[in-house]
């Protein structure tokens, strides 16, 4: 998208360099992130109307240490740097970097020494609370610079050429630990940069009406329709640019929650009349997936056999160019983070390589989205609550929620142990409260007593977790009262199952799936 106003980022390695773009985006101002290896040449093309510099671990005295070209200082842009970006800012332009005599992290108390625009509406507070994580500190600012704030252990908190637009701050305005972190972001995109509040989700969709059908003109687009509220979005956003051109794909793999897809599919189909072909591939599937174990194994299976028979569906459809794919702005951003990709904890099982097999040009409507704005398009959309609030599901479906071998026997009693899951989560609202929450079957059996006689059955895992964006998790602190009504119903109700557990277990280091 081709904004007039955006904010970039240049991305130095820091954990929370998506928060930056997610909070710059909360206030209505359209942001990117970019590795901070972009060329000069390549940043000015971008046309930023602001630039902030994230974070990282680095430091700076490092003869490797990312760095970045000096006369972008003199462009006349606003620039915030945060943390490594400050300490970077200061090195550059002639200020003096020392190493802290031990590592600050976490919460620490702002005294303001200075007003500035930064420091607007931050209350009368003369302490706030901010949250440090940082090895390196400013010693002596920069020549024009004045120290804005200080902390017990570091004079220079915070410090701004003002004539120049040239803002740092030692601490991280981005994380929710910080007071006021919210308040000082919006100052500087809209007192410092003088920026608008331009950038909702009603004014996106209505850019993508106007894109999509000059990108795509008058050929086919083919999307692969999951249930998900990424493919879901993506085709009803498309079924409202290009009509009848599109062709949705649902492959029912057999490793879908109990009426998942007839749901799905059959409430689009009624309000939206999408152009759909219904695949049923179960048994294709589930012959392969027999006496497999191993969850790399599994997906694999499950992403070939899905483009195998993708294609072969695809192939009926006359005239098809375009692929239609959900890929969100955390993809975009992991391909393009400095550090190069992260190490492969699992193998993506979207319809990745279809492109090259199928020759066709790939429509992304969503890929400058977080997930949250994915949400707010489908409501935008009229998506019911019930799309648009569903749960993340991965695209191996319940394959890598049996851990272990894959049986019909076994997902049935998935399926009916998640069945209950949904239900209670629903029943007491806790299923819009968290993040995520589902049943997986362990590939082990306990002893038990039920009726005075001993069992010995399946072993239920309980998955509930609190995120933003699932790039980190924790569990949910769900109420006893629930958990337990949750056990007891699946222990009476789901035949061979006689023990429930609860997975408490964050991510990192855990994964929020079990394979």
């Amino acid at each position: 998208m081709n904004m007039q106003e955006k904010v970039i980022i240049l991305d130095f390695g820091s954990q929370y360099t998506q928060l930056i773009a997610r909070r710059t985006r909360e206030s209505g101002v359209y942001s990117e992130i970019h590795p901070c290896t972009i060329t000069t040449e390549e940043l000015r093309a971008l046309q930023p109307s602001a630039l902030i510099l994230s974070g990282g671990p680095a430091s700076v005295s490092s003869p490797d240490s990312p760095g970045i070209d000096a006369q972008i200082f003199n462009w006349g842009l606003p620039i915030l740097g945060i943390c490594y970006g400050m300490q970077l800012m200061a090195h550059v332009l002639g200020g003096k970097i020392t190493p802290s005599l031990d590592r600050e992290y976490g919460r620490s108390e702002l005294t303001v020494q200075h007003e500035c625009p930064l420091w607007e509406r931050v209350s009368g507070a003369e302490k706030i609370t901010v949250w440090m994580s940082h090895g390196d500190h400013v010693l002596t600012p920069p020549p024009g610079f004045t120290v804005l704030a200080k902390t017990a252990s570091i004079d220079v908190a915070a410090m701004a050429d003002v004539s120049r637009k040239l803002y740092a701050l030692q601490f991280h305005p981005e994380v929710a630990h910080t007071e006021y972190g919210d308040e000082i972001l919006r100052n500087f995109l809209f007192h410092v940069a003088g920026l608008k509040s331009a950038w909702t989700m009603s004014s996106f969709v209505d850019s993508m009406l106007h894109a999509l059908p000059a990108q795509i003109g008058d050929q086919s687009v083919v999307c692969g329709l999951s249930g998900g509220i990424d493919s879901t979005v993506v085709a009803v956003l498309l079924n409202k640019a290009i009509g009848k051109n599109l062709h949705c794909i649902f492959v029912d793999n057999g490793l879908l929650r109990a009426g998942e897809g007839e749901e799905v599919v059959g409430y689009l189909r009624e309000h939206f009349d999408l152009n759909l072909h219904h695949i049923n591939a179960q048994n294709k599937f589930l012959s392969r997936l027999a006496g497999v174990t191993d969850p790399e194994q599994k997906r694999k299976i499950i992403g070939h056999t899905f483009i195998e028979v993708f294609e072969e569906e695809a192939k009926k459809i006359p005239g098809v160019t375009y692929l239609a794919q959900g890929t969100l702005y955390p993809d975009v951003i992991e391909s393009i983070s400095f550090k190069g990709p992260s190490a492969v904890i699992k193998s993506h099982h979207n319809v990745g390589g279809l492109p090259e097999k199928m020759n066709l040009a790939l429509v992304e409507p969503l890929r400058e989205l977080f997930k949250d704005e994915v949400r707010k398009v489908a409501q935008e959309l009229g998506l019911p609550d019930f799309i648009v609030w569903r749960h993340p599901f991965p695209g191996p479906g319940l394959a890598i929620r049996v851990v272990g071998e894959i049986t019909e026997a076994r997902l049935e009693i998935l399926r009916q142990a998640d069945k209950i899951v949904q239900h209670e989560l629903m029943a007491t609202n806790w299923y819009y409260k968290v993040w995520q929450g589902f049943a997986v079957l362990l590939p082990l059996k306990t002893v038990g007593v039920m009726g005075d006689e001993r069992t010995y059955e399946h072993v239920i895992a309980l998955r509930i977790v609190d995120s933003i964006d699932a790039m980190t998790a924790d569990w949910s602190r769900l109420p006893a009262e629930i958990l337990a009504r949750i056990s007891n119903r699946i222990i009476n109700e789901v035949k061979g199952v006689n023990r429930v557990v609860y997975d408490i277990s964050s991510k990192p280091p855990s994964t929020i799936e079990w394979e």
